[in-house]
């Protein structure tokens, strides 16, 4: 039905003869002559009707917001004065000789040009807000970036290999999606949070090296970056140690911006210690473009007279950091009392400070409310070690390591976001070295995953310090956000069965949940590894959106619903009775069967 998208036409093109297909972006009446501008995936063309031809005329004078159109034309350059360089086509017009109304549209709910439309409007009237050109570039860019990864790891001898939907439930950190069976009465599919042990399986079954751009369902709070379903590109592969794995996804990724962007990436990516990310930057995904770190000052608090410094300095599970903001001292009261309620969020109980107003003057160029509780050595100390100068100001954090942590570690991004510090587009960065385990609730957790290797020379420490017992993973970060993350797997039972004892999984439950993994493993597992990066993600950041429901086609709000379809929904008393299903009424609720 056309020759051509309309936003591929140029000054090329003039004098040919096209057809096009879209939609009605604008229509304007110009005293006698109609202006229709088509819109389709591509772009934006701009179509000229004059009353010369009258049938046609007729039909475009009934034309409006949203129709869809066909129409035949020659391309000709537009008059001088009245080019638009802001758009691909504005050298050029077609002069409309043909005119076929496809399909009538309703005023839209949402307006094509409109950034200002709430999410759930958009949500509601998914169909509409896609033709958004913004939305259809985003769209565009990941299909871009999904050909491009499938290229990458096709050139390197991966296959792409599907894994079920329909399998067990695992323990792999949050609530899984049940899917009730109607063959196996009483008994529950799950769908997969990841495809991790299929893929294990798929080494010791010889695949050697797969992929796979699959969907995963989590069950979870949800946030920005977070859906109950999401996208991830899922790798694994066989003799290959960490650094070989990390070599290899690192070029796929700098070529992936280099073919996509046009970007070039720094090769190699920095690499930084788990221990080190945390004491500097407060987090394991630090976002390097702020210049701004935290600093230890725990041992010049220890003996002061004030137990909110005090207390945390001589607690071993306790933190003393400090921040320098530089130029912070031009900071309004207003301004710090709201950076106060924002630590707050992370659990912080206060934000201390201290303003220099003159280095030079030592103590008595400073000014706090805390300085009467600090002697002249922590002073003197804290200007060392932060290397403050006049006009800068201080921030202070005592708590417990996590709390200090969270709250000055989303502090340092905010303060670079505010005052205009951040440096550079793109900041990639390996965190390696993570602990093996967490203590929680008065047991071991796997900080990953349980499948996750420890390190050669901390094989003995699963049992005898499983807390110093650092394991074989790795993230790759990208200006604050973990794009992806892995690590080299356990291919020996003996040491499967030891993790799984250590993290309070008996024999029986793990003969129970992992025993077809278990068996696998005695019958030649070769040494693996792999990781997913979150395409969701990965495209939020190349498009720059600010959120992850922005591009994907048809997201889920944030209480994990579908305005569109109004999912979840209730089911017939049929269907339950079928899959043996009785809901239980709440208290006071009589609509519950």
């Amino acid at each position: 039905m056309r020759s051509h998208y309309c936003g591929e036409l140029n000054a090329a093109h003039i004098d040919q003869t096209v057809e096009l297909c879209g939609w009605v972006h604008r229509r304007r009446d110009h005293g006698g002559v109609i202006f229709i501008d088509l819109r389709d995936r591509q772009g934006l063309v701009q179509v000229v009707y004059d009353p010369d031809v009258e049938a046609v005329f007729a039909t475009a004078e009934q034309v409006r917001s949203e129709f869809v159109l066909r129409i035949k034309g020659r391309v000709r350059r537009r008059p001088e004065g009245t080019e638009n360089p802001d758009m691909g086509t504005g050298e050029i017009e077609i002069l409309g000789k043909e005119l076929e109304i496809l399909n009538r549209a309703d005023t839209p709910p949402i307006q094509m040009d409109d950034d200002d439309v709430s999410e759930e409007l958009r949500l509601r009237y998914r169909y509409i807000d896609l033709r958004r050109p913004v939305m259809q570039e985003r769209m565009m860019l990941r299909s871009k970036v999904t050909r491009a990864l499938r290229n990458f790891l096709d050139d390197q001898n991966f296959m792409d290999i599907e894994t079920p939907m329909l399998t067990k439930a695992t323990p792999e950190g949050a609530s899984d999606y049940l899917v009730p069976s109607r063959t196996h009465q009483g008994k529950f599919f799950a769908l997969p949070q990841s495809p991790q042990l299929f893929k294990q399986l798929l080494m010791m079954a010889g695949m050697d090296r797969y992929y796979q751009i699959v969907r995963c369902f989590r069950d979870e709070d949800l946030r920005a970056d977070r859906q109950p379903e999401f996208t991830q590109l899922d790798m694994e592969m066989s003799f290959m140690d960490e650094q070989q794995i990390m070599g290899l996804t690192e070029a796929m990724i700098r070529n992936l911006f280099k073919d996509v962007l046009g970007v070039e990436l720094p090769d190699p990516f920095p690499r930084m210690t788990w221990d080190e990310a945390m004491r500097r930057f407060g987090s394991d995904r630090p976002d390097l473009r702020c210049p701004l770190e935290l600093i230890d000052v725990a041992d010049l608090m220890e003996n002061v007279d004030f137990k909110v410094f005090a207390g945390p300095a001589k607690d071993p599970n306790g933190r003393v950091a400090a921040l320098r903001l530089p130029k912070g001292g031009e900071l309004s009261r207003k301004e710090i009392d709201d950076y106060t309620k924002f630590v707050g969020i992370y659990g912080a109980k206060g934000l201390a400070y201290i303003k220099v107003n003159d280095a030079a003057a030592g103590r008595d160029g400073l000014q706090s409310p805390i300085l009467k509780f600090l002697p002249d050595e922590a002073v003197v100390g804290i200007m060392e070690r932060t290397g403050a100068e006049t006009g800068d100001l201080i921030f202070f954090g005592a708590d417990k390591t996590g709390i200090v942590n969270e709250a000055l570690g989303a502090l340092r991004v905010k303060l670079g976001e505010d005052r205009d510090l951040m440096q550079g587009e793109w900041k990639p960065l390996w965190v390696i070295d993570f602990p093996m385990f967490e203590w929680a609730d008065d047991r071991w957790h796997a900080l990953h995953h349980p499948f996750t290797a420890p390190k050669v020379e901390d094989l003995d420490k699963l049992e005898s310090d499983p807390g110093r017992c650092l394991s074989r993973a790795y993230d790759m970060v990208l200006n604050g956000t973990e794009l992806g993350g892995g690590s080299v797997r356990i291919h020996r039972e003996d040491v499967q069965e030891k993790v799984f004892k250590l993290l309070g999984i008996g024999e029986e439950e793990a003969r129970e949940k992992f025993g077809f993994l278990l068996d696998a493993l005695r019958f030649g597992c070769p040494p693996h590894g792999g990781l997913a990066f979150g395409l969701d993600r990965l495209v939020m950041l190349m498009s720059g959106a600010t959120s992850i429901r922005d591009v994907m086609a048809f997201p889920k709000t944030q209480s994990a619903s579908c305005l569109l379809t109004q999912a979840p929904s209730e089911v017939s008393q049929a269907q339950l009775r079928e899959l043996n299903i009785r809901l239980r009424a709440k208290p006071g609720d009589e609509t519950a069967g």
